[in-house]
């Protein structure tokens, strides 16, 4: 998939579902099992797996943290494959923050130490959503890969990121106790702000009251169950205009699910808006923001994510 936005100089969607079956990735699941350091000084340098991580990071450790992201701009941080030297920067971290639900696929053949490594989404993996028999595809540089396995764009379900976000605050403080007071005063802020998108979501899950929409790609079924919507993924990128082949396809789709509306990741092609504007299908864009947008924080994609959703007429 093409990745959505920029890489800032130091770095969030997606429903991503993984190329391959659950990663036997280290398994911190609490942030109390990490060891706290002997010393107290210094900025906390904590190594993230994508960017919605950076940001809650960022937003709940202030001036204690140091958040890296080293994934490059033209690759879908899912699909990105480390160099040697930085997974040696991630295994020297202070704290390593996973997005879990096979997310991240180089950790299949790398070690992190246990000590240090968080897995944000641990707190639902009984939720997780799996999908099977997926079409194999190839998009930007990341090769060919298909998207069945444990679907991992979890942050897009605003109810499951305040999850992730709580366990970056856990492994914050245990890292560094004596900052407890400041942890709780930012993540509470940040929880508000998760909780009134997740509230606007809801909103407009029974706004839309089960409408059918498509979406271009299979990163959504998380966003689609918490508000129940009721979408059917195909596998577009923004910036490729359909063939004859895709339309034929999509037009068998709307004989059983007959959506006036179709959900992009990114902006899409002109042509691909005139293709679908002849087959009576309008488009809005839902930008899961895995990786540093252009403009703006990962909040202000969201807030304005909502703002497209409120587009759809029913």
């Amino acid at each position: 998939m093409k990745p959505l936005s920029l890489l800032s100089t130091v770095f969030v969607g997606a429903l991503l579902a993984s190329c391959t079956p659950e990663q036997k990735a280290p398994d911190s699941s609490k942030s109390s099992e990490m060891t706290p350091p002997a010393s107290t000084h210094g900025r906390i340098v904590v190594y993230v797996a994508n960017y919605p991580l950076a940001y809650f990071a960022e937003r709940i450790g202030g001036p204690e943290v140091e958040v890296k992201f080293p994934a490059p701009p033209d690759v879908d941080p899912a699909f990105w494959e480390p160099s040697e030297s930085e997974v040696e920067a991630f295994q020297s971290a202070d704290i390593i923050l996973l997005n879990g639900a096979s997310y991240s696929h180089w950790l299949d053949t790398v070690t992190l130490p246990d000590s240090k490594t968080v897995n944000t989404s641990a707190s639902f993996s009984d939720k997780f959503i799996v999908v099977k028999d997926a079409v194999t595809h190839s998009h930007g540089g990341e090769g060919e890969h298909s998207h069945s396995g444990t679907v991992f764009t979890t942050w897009i379900d605003f109810d499951q990121a305040i999850q992730q976000a709580d366990a970056v605050r856990e492994a914050l403080q245990t890292f560094r106790p004596g900052q407890v007071e400041l942890f709780a005063l930012n993540f509470d802020q940040l929880k508000a702000d998760l909780l009134a998108l997740d509230m606007a979501m809801k909103s407009e899950g029974k706004r839309l009251a089960g409408q059918p929409l498509v979406v271009s790609h299979p990163i959504y079924q998380y966003w689609a169950r918490r508000y129940g919507l009721n979408v059917q993924s195909v596998l577009w990128e923004p910036d490729t205009v359909p063939d004859e082949s895709q339309i034929e396809a999509f037009k068998k789709i709307l004989a059983t699910h007959p959506a006036k509306w179709m959900v992009w990741e990114g902006a899409p092609a002109a042509a691909a808006v005139e293709k679908l504007r002849d087959l009576g299908v309008n488009g809005v864009v839902f930008d899961p923001s895995a990786n540093v947008p252009e403009k703006g924080t990962w909040l202000d994609v969201m807030k304005a994510n909502v703002q497209e959703i409120k587009k759809i007429t029913p």
